[in-house]
């Protein structure tokens, strides 16, 4: 479990720097001359990390993709190619959701950099038989929602579209937004990572801790972190969630 509680501002260099990575030549087709890590969170028992990660011009050996992941890339771009050589591009400024156990070879010319929330729990079996096909997810920072994504039973006016949710519906990646919105000091209930897209926002923990985001910030909340949300006038974001308390049987 990682010694790291309450909520975390995710920084492109990590509080001191990212720290280098082995590199495996049987992990690659090509491999990188560099890469480089730091982890924000992790909860090995569970199977769930949250860091910033960079590398390397390289491709991958093909194979299953190592877990259920999000990803905000920042710098540079990369592609995920099936079988057939065919593949799903993304660059600096989208994010992408992936799913776990795909078979898939990730490639990419230059320099690359991204936020990342990857769950594989090691409860769960592999999953057999899966395609590329539909299990790489594009978001555009332009998406928006409409009152077809009302959410019931709020007290202020909220909107969630759910995105991307994983084989066990366990972690999701989707696009929510609020009017102002106050709420009272209580647990947070996801490990949540979440990128301001539009507005801004006001998280206080217990100890009297305020984080203040605004757009283009990423977060991470760990589940179970008390908190009161403050949104002023208006937000929007993206967010992957993970609930802790539905998990595979084993």
């Amino acid at each position: 479990m990682s010694e790291t509680t309450g909520i975390i501002r995710l920084s492109p260099t990590g509080p001191h720097g990212l720290t280098p990575l082995a590199v495996d030549a049987a992990d690659f087709q090509t491999p990188p001359e560099a890469q480089n890590l730091h982890v924000c969170f992790a909860d090995e028992t569970l199977g769930l990390s949250v860091g910033v990660w960079d590398t390397t011009s390289m491709q991958e050996a093909f194979g299953p993709y190592p877990g259920d992941e999000f990803i905000v890339v920042l710098e540079g771009a990369f592609r995920l190619l099936d079988d057939t050589g065919a593949g799903v591009a993304a660059k600096a400024g989208q994010c992408v959701a992936i799913r776990n156990g795909i078979p898939v070879s990730w490639l990419q010319d230059g320099y690359l950099k991204k936020f990342y929330m990857t769950y594989k729990d090691p409860r769960a079996t592999s999953p057999q038989g899966l395609t590329a096909e539909g299990g790489v997810i594009v978001l555009s920072p332009d998406m928006s929602l409409t009152d077809a994504d009302l959410m019931e039973d709020t007290s202020t006016p909220q909107r969630d579209r759910n995105l991307f949710s994983n084989a066990h519906g366990n972690f999701e990646v989707g696009l929510w937004d609020t009017q102002v919105l106050n709420t009272e000091l209580e647990p947070f209930p996801y490990h949540e990572m979440a990128q301001i897209l539009e507005g801004e926002v006001s998280l206080t923990e217990a100890d009297g801790t305020r984080h203040h985001f605004t757009a283009g910030d990423v977060f991470y909340i760990p589940a179970g972190t008390p908190c009161i949300w403050h949104v002023p006038t208006y937000l929007r974001k993206f967010y992957a969630a993970l609930d802790p308390t539905n998990r595979p049987e084993g």
